[in-house]
């Protein structure tokens, strides 16, 4: 990619550097739980709290990330972001209880929350429109490089070492970032510095956010049902609560715009049905197959090499063809991949489940940067922040909320027992059931990515 000024060379380096060490450390610390899990005596609940607990911080910081990065300023919040991440990754490897690990989690969730989102904003802002494209595929680059990669990286360090040494192997990498954009990165974006900080309506999103995932997550219990139905009702408060106001924290008049609705619930659409995948593949390729968690996770990297390779060049094509017919067709190739998924059994071949995950990278390679930048093209420049967080928030729901859809489609066919192979049976319908979901999700993005194709920019 040719730069234009070596301003867009260390934005981008800093961008797609933090994508991928944020990514890397959120699915490695997932490789790792059990080692955590030995090291503190965590029960199998409180273990489960060492994604919860970052995911949900997330969830709940991502939007006022973005009112507040476009207030004080994108380099400001990705320099804060990235301390924030690295003083509580090393807290992290200096804990000496669950409590205290856990706690580090939230703060490294918050640090992640400003970096998502000022990340992809500080990209958009210093890219001219025509090179955009391309820039944001190389951001996505980073994320896919870091799910094909953690798993191994990861896995490797806490062999060899301890689980602290992921820690150990990020901070450095973090801390160049961070000397990057105080030293050389001489730039800052504002878009909100007048406006003041909708502090009503970031706490009600937080509320009902964090009501809403976790009550998700536990739907197959009552409190999970109240929890969930209590967390929609802040919301549709939140949602009322912005249209009256002056400044909010979330535009939510963006959603009249349709490819800026459209192309964000495809993308929720599109994460809620890929995450899960993972987890269905290694299930079915450790338990129903009997092949070693190495083995496993050597055929898991098919999909995401595939997602590097397509990532940066979709993103060029997305800008000069309609990002929002690329997105399209990427997500139904997703379809097809899923729909194959959704067929395994212990007959299936192996070169079928190959060809699906090849296809499933293929697909998604070419639907996420494509559809990012049509959410980020659709708005005005000085929204670019707040679009940015809507990326963002996104994708962590959507993830979150896959892995919720998951648990529940577990808990109602399996019940709660232990993976053995009188239960193999069900565990290979629970996980047909979970793929065929993802299936139908799908094809849902599909129709939401052909959505308001012709719609113009929302002007507010």
């Amino acid at each position: 990619m040719k730069f234009e000024s070596s301003l867009e060379k260390y934005v981008l380096i800093v961008a797609t550097l933090t994508a991928f060490f944020t990514v890397f450390l959120s699915s490695g610390v997932g490789v790792v739980i059990p080692s955590i899990a030995v090291d503190f005596g965590m029960s199998n609940i409180v273990q489960n709290w060492i994604t919860t607990i970052f995911f949900l911080a997330v969830a709940v910081f991502t939007i006022p990330a973005g009112q507040i990065s476009g207030k004080y300023g994108l380099k400001k919040a990705m320099v804060c972001g990235s301390a924030l991440f690295i003083i509580s990754s090393i807290f992290a490897t200096l804990s000496v209880s669950s409590e205290m690990f856990l706690i580090t989690r939230i703060f490294q969730g918050i640090g992640v929350a400003f970096l998502n989102v000022a990340s992809m904003a500080i990209v958009v802002s210093a890219f001219k429109p025509e090179n955009r494209g391309q820039a944001i595929g190389l951001n996505v680059t980073g994320v896919y490089l870091a799910t094909s990669l953690s798993p191994v990286i990861a896995g490797f360090l806490n062999h060899q070492f301890t689980w602290h040494s992921i820690f150990y192997f990020t901070i450095p990498f973090l801390v160049f970032c961070l000397i990057v954009l105080i030293v050389k990165i001489d730039k800052e974006w504002k878009t909100f510095e007048n406006v003041p900080i909708d502090k009503k309506g970031s706490v009600v999103y937080s509320i009902g956010i964090l009501l809403f995932v976790y009550g998700f997550t536990t739907l197959n219990e009552m409190s999970g049902v109240i929890l969930t139905i209590v967390g929609i009702i802040f919301l549709i408060a939140f949602a009322y609560l912005e249209l009256k106001i002056k400044n909010p924290v979330f535009e939510v008049r963006f959603f009249k715009n349709p490819k800026f609705s459209s192309s964000n619930f495809a993308a929720l659409s599109g994460y809620l049905a890929t995450f899960a995948i993972v987890m269905i593949v290694n299930y079915h390729l450790q338990y129903i197959r009997g092949f070693s968690s190495q083995t496993s996770g050597l055929l898991l990297m098919i999909t995401p090499v595939f997602q590097v390779v397509l990532a940066p060049l979709a993103g060029r094509l997305s800008d000069k063809v309609n990002p929002q017919k690329l997105s399209a067709i990427g997500i139904a190739i997703g379809a097809v991949a899923i729909g194959i998924i959704a067929t395994l059994n212990e007959h299936t071949p192996l070169y079928v489940l190959a060809i699906a995950l090849a296809l499933q990278g293929i697909g998604f390679g070419i639907f996420s940067s494509p559809n990012n930048n049509a959410i980020m093209s659709s708005v005005p420049p000085k929204d670019t922040p707040i679009a940015s967080a809507s990326v963002a928030t996104m994708r962590v729901i959507g993830q979150t909320l896959s892995l919720g859809m998951l648990t529940l489609v577990f808990a109602f066919v399996m019940g709660n027992v232990p993976i053995i192979p009188e239960y193999y049976p069900l565990l290979t319908l629970s996980c047909q059931i979970a793929a065929a979901i993802c299936t139908v999700l799908c094809v849902i993005s599909v129709f939401a990515s052909l959505v308001g194709i012709n719609s113009k920019p929302v002007k507010l």
